[in-house]
């Protein structure tokens, strides 16, 4: 299937490594300029030598600019003033426990899952309304629907990214530009690991604090298993294209049923 995403310009935040890599990734299978943002050079450069030798002819751009911070959200903007995607894809989490979580680390989480989508979207959205279109999709979670006890905050701020994400689609009325959240479920990533290791610090054999994770964590995932970053690419990708259109101010759930409604 033609996505119809040839030489449009993406800004995939967050993607030298994990979701957002997969997503770059997807995008650049797709014939798109893909801009590949990372906090260093040296990560930025890595992820595009490693998207170059599975696409040769692909169309890759360096971003270095931390885009959980003020200074990192201009320096985004001054080096690509538009595109015609933005995937708000940057995002931390912790496991931790609620009662020793500090007013210093809701802070932090909020600064960087929540106001880098809002500085990006905020200059982005103008000019894809100036140009009747565009697309600006945020990255989510199922825990913004299923909060996770040993991440309060994290869901706290996934959750927000839905309310802001619909409001910023209520702009959008009549034009063709849409905003949308996709709220992948665990996803198998380096980081993901790690903070399963976290939560079973008792399991020497990862395999093992998986299956753990998934029974006692996640008990009412319908496919059993974290789900591969590239299912959450290629559906990133189509509600991105000009194929979605008529999708938006929705809340997409790529969770593998983790999340018990019929809605």
């Amino acid at each position: 299937m033609d996505l119809q995403l040839a030489h449009k310009t993406v800004l995939v935040t967050a993607s030298t490594g994990g979701i957002g890599l997969e997503i770059a990734r997807a995008f650049a299978r797709e014939g798109a300029r893909v801009i590949i943002n990372g906090r260093t050079a040296a990560s930025v450069q890595q992820a595009i030598t490693q998207l170059r030798e599975e696409f040769s002819a692909a169309e890759l751009l360096p971003l270095v600019a931390d885009n959980g911070t003020a200074e990192g959200t201009a320096r985004t903007i001054q080096e690509y003033p538009d595109v015609d995607v933005l995937v708000n894809n940057l995002g931390i989490y912790e496991a931790t426990d609620f009662f020793a979580t500090t007013d210093e680390a809701w802070l932090r989480l909020f600064e960087v899952n929540i106001m880098s989508g809002v500085r990006l979207s905020r200059h982005y959205l103008r000019g894809m309304l100036a140009r009747n279109t565009g697309r600006i999709l945020f990255i989510s979670s199922e825990s913004a629907l299923n909060p996770a006890p040993e991440m309060a905050h994290y869901s706290a701020t996934k959750l927000m990214q839905l309310s802001i994400s619909r409001s910023m689609a209520e702009m959008t009325k009549g034009t063709n530009v849409t905003v949308n959240s996709l709220l992948p479920g665990s996803t198998h990533t380096p980081g993901v690991e790690e903070f399963i290791r976290q939560v079973f610090p008792e399991e020497k054999d990862y395999a093992t604090a998986e299956r753990r994770f998934m029974a006692e964590n996640r008990p009412t995932s319908l496919i059993g298993r974290l789900i591969q970053p590239r299912e959450i690419a290629d559906f990133t990708v189509f509600v991105a294209s000009p194929l979605a259109g008529a999708i938006n101010g929705a809340s997409l759930r790529v969770d593998g049923g983790i999340v018990r409604s019929a809605v």
